[in-house]
């Protein structure tokens, strides 16, 4: 049993706690009750800066906002394009001279080179090169030997070339020979220029004196090891019409050369070079030069220089 005194307490207690609880509870819905409402937002105040006069449709049909079209102006329309404005915008220039009413030139030394031969030492050329514009040329040609200090062969041709497209020109003269044996004339027409994947190409057809034809073939390429160290390939055939023992010349396929030579551009315009050629006669020709104590066949190491200006 519990002291009387000590229940006297405790209820005591339990009833001071229980109208404190009742007087904050109070305390709280009065304060609820008597306490101002917040003013109501207003649309202007939530987002300022924002005028909601400007926003069209946004009370309308989702669905028709979607389906409206879109503009056909910009908000600063582009100001139509006049006469004046195109006139202001390409006034009238003088017209332009195109290459083809000027006088260019290009030379070529192609070969210059000390041969060393069977019978001695050789020096070889190769030269051509053009005047006029570029539609209509003037070309020249020449080539020789000279072997021992003596000419063995020697030739120039003069060409009147008429561009047919980008690569290619129709080339008709004369050419003259000088040796072997006594000087001779003959008529040329032929077609040169640039083949497929940039072989150098040319074809002659020649008509000399005393009815005697003949067909000049060359061609060449060039192979780029590095930019200026170049392999250059090249070969050339000649056939002729009929016999001319004078000039140790048979009908038929008379003579082929073919070369490789090594050329480094020091300079684009100069680039000295090192190779080696062949030489074969055939047929007639080389029953001919076996008369005359030569061989039909040869191999030579050649030395030279590659010049244009």
């Amino acid at each position: 049993m519990m002291p009387k005194n000590a229940l006297t307490l405790l209820t005591a207690l339990l009833g001071l706690g229980a109208g404190t609880l009742h007087a904050a509870q109070a305390m709280d819905h009065s304060t609820m009750r008597h306490a101002p409402a917040p003013a109501a937002a207003q649309p202007n105040d939530a987002m300022p800066g924002m005028d909601h006069s400007q926003m069209t449709g946004m009370d309308g049909d989702p669905m028709q906002m979607m389906d409206s079209p879109a503009p056909t102006q910009s908000r600063t329309p582009i100001p139509v394009l006049t006469d004046a404005d195109r006139r202001a915008a390409f006034p009238p220039v003088a017209g332009h001279g195109v290459h083809d009413k000027a006088i260019n030139s290009f030379w070529l030394v192609d070969r210059l080179e000390y041969q060393d031969a069977d019978d001695g030492s050789a020096l070889a050329w190769d030269l051509n090169g053009w005047i006029g514009g570029d539609i209509d040329r003037l070309w020249l040609r020449s080539e020789g030997e000279r072997s021992n200090g003596r000419t063995e062969s020697a030739q120039v041709e003069a060409l009147w070339g008429h561009a047919i497209g980008p690569w290619w020109d129709v080339v008709s003269g004369v050419r003259q020979d000088f040796k072997p044996g006594a000087p001779q004339t003959w008529a040329a027409l032929g077609l040169q220029g640039m083949a497929l994947y940039n072989f150098e190409s040319e074809v002659t057809a020649y008509l000399g004196e005393g009815g005697q034809s003949a067909l000049g073939l060359k061609a060449e390429y060039d192979i780029l090891l590095t930019n200026r160290l170049i392999l250059q390939p090249t070969a050339e055939v000649n056939l002729y019409g009929k016999n001319d023992p004078q000039r140790g010349i048979g009908s038929g396929l008379s003579d082929l050369e073919a070369g490789l030579r090594l050329r480094y551009e020091l300079h684009r315009q100069f680039a000295p070079y090192i190779g080696v050629t062949w030489n074969r006669s055939y047929g007639k020709s080389a029953d001919y030069a076996r008369e005359e104590g030569e061989d039909s066949s040869e191999a030579r190491l050649v030395l030279g220089v590659r010049m244009w200006f």
